[in-house]
């Protein structure tokens, strides 16, 4: 029997520190921010607050922004489909090289009642059902954020958010309310902390033009950063606490949450010695050329009982398993750790153009989001207001995906992950391209086509190109 390199399992001591740290992380940066909150910024009143040419949607009821109570909904149907193409081979984990289609909806209702004016309770009920195209898997950079990953999964509702807001104000401006703020004042300089169950991209890695799948893109990787794995249960939430600090020229945000186990298919792990993530995110209210844009710049680490590539590798090389098994592990606690950089430019009245580059460690398995270890992404959006269609939106966005060396080495072996798996792999970088565009119908009623070609699905060259043609419908409440 050959010789297996010995994995160096983290013993429990450091997961007590982890834990330790983790709240250091985010009750420091909230200290933190509570101190510069009391420093004058005299450069703060000749910088404006940062803008980028978006516009908010119509609904179909009007939204009284003085009112207590918040009530508004949403829903969004998604139609897919892919025509056959060349595949030298397939997997378990496969994306189906025969023509295929796929529905799906969610539907969410939003409500908040603000108790004082800095006070309030957030709580939303969602719906969601339909399979991604080839059950969602065989693709890093999957063409369809709302897809349904767990075919378990009902169609019953359930409760997605219910979180407590409290904003402390240095100051008092007008605000916009929303489904995560009934607040129609919202001082320009605050202290925000929020605790319950949300949406880790709810508040982390937010783009106003690579952000949404209801009226803009639909790719993992163009709406989010794909090599963030940030955590989710089944339906995609977690239970957390975040603290946020704003003022006029910058901001800080940490948070402080749960992972789920085993991967996101399972419940959430309430021992934070166990299990847990933090992450924390400045951003800097200025574009990278000009004042109107945004940047940020994202860290995060989690730990949890992930598997780690090398020693799934070892245990087939031994001899001990048939193919490379990232589950065939002792409990453990390991870590993975990465970074992203996430900018919006305004480049005129109606056209924004955004960036992400994002990197994780990429030594353990994904846990919650997907098989991306680097990631490049760029689009520009715009609004019609030139051919008088002020309501429509459309654009167009590159994502560029790749993954650690020895991830790509477990996938060549014939180890399945959460969503790749071709049974071998001859590597290469998944390249996408998104186009869409958003036509206003009426009143919150709006319909789209969206096209993506995708190179290299699942960093195999010998499959692919895929064609991903779409279509939705948005109603906005």
């Amino acid at each position: 029997m050959g010789t297996m390199r010995k994995i160096r399992y983290i013993p429990a001591g450091f997961c007590r520190r982890s834990v330790r740290w983790s709240l250091l992380l985010a009750v420091g940066s909230m200290a933190a921010a509570s101190v510069l909150a009391q420093i004058p910024d005299v450069t703060v009143s000749q910088r404006p607050e940062p803008q980028t040419p978006t516009e908010s949607a119509p609904t179909m009821f009007p939204h009284l922004p003085e009112s207590r109570l918040w009530v508004s909904g949403q829903m969004n149907a998604i139609f897919q489909g892919n025509g056959s193409f060349p595949a030298r081979y397939s997997g378990a984990n496969s994306f189906q090289n025969k023509a295929n289609e796929a529905n799906g909806r969610v539907i969410t209702l939003y409500t908040g009642w603000q108790i004082t004016h800095s006070f309030e309770v957030l709580a939303d009920a969602e719906e969601a059902e339909g399979l991604g195209l080839s059950s969602a898997v065989g693709i890093a950079g999957f063409p369809n954020l709302d897809a349904v990953r767990d075919p378990t999964l009902g169609a019953s509702p359930y409760l997605a958010r219910i979180m407590v807001h409290t904003s402390l104000p240095f100051g008092h401006d007008e605000a916009d309310a929303g489904p995560l703020s009934t607040f129609s004042e919202m001082a320009k300089r605050r202290f925000e902390v929020r605790a319950g169950k949300f949406a880790i991209p709810d508040f982390f890695d937010t783009n106003s033009v690579g952000g949404d799948s209801h009226l803009q893109f639909l790719n993992w990787s163009v709406d989010q950063n794909g090599a963030f794995d940030f955590t989710a249960d089944a339906r995609g939430y977690t239970w957390g606490l975040m603290g946020e600090y704003q003022n006029p020229a910058w901001g800080l945000r940490s948070a402080l949450a749960l992972m789920p186990g085993p991967k996101n298919g399972g419940p959430l792990v309430w021992n934070l010695r166990q299990a847990n993530t933090s992450e924390t995110e400045f951003e800097l209210h200025r574009g990278p050329v000009g004042k109107t844009g945004i940047v940020r710049l994202l860290g995060w680490v989690n730990h949890g009982n992930m598997g780690v590539y090398q020693y799934a590798i070892d245990q087939y090389l031994a001899g001990k398993t048939t193919a490379p098994d990232i589950d065939n592990h002792p409990r453990h606690v390991t870590a993975k750790y990465g970074f992203g950089v996430n900018v919006e430019q305004g480049l005129s009245a109606s056209m924004t153009a955004y960036g992400r580059f994002g990197w994780n460690s990429g030594k353990t398995e994904t846990w919650s989001f997907t098989e991306i270890d680097q990631t490049w992404a760029g689009g520009v959006t715009f609004l019609g207001h030139l051919w008088r269609r002020s309501n429509d939106r459309g654009g167009v966005a590159f994502a560029s995906n790749g993954i650690s060396s020895v991830h790509a080495r477990y996938l060549a072996l014939g180890g399945l992950g959460s969503v790749l798996g071709d049974g071998a792999l001859n590597y290469g970088r998944e390249n996408l391209v998104e186009g869409f565009y958003t036509v206003h119908l009426w009143r919150g009623v709006f319909t789209a086509a969206d096209l993506q070609y995708i190179v290299s699905p699942g960093y195999n060259r010998d499959r692919g190109p895929i064609l991903v043609p779409s279509s939705r419908i948005h109603v906005e409440f």
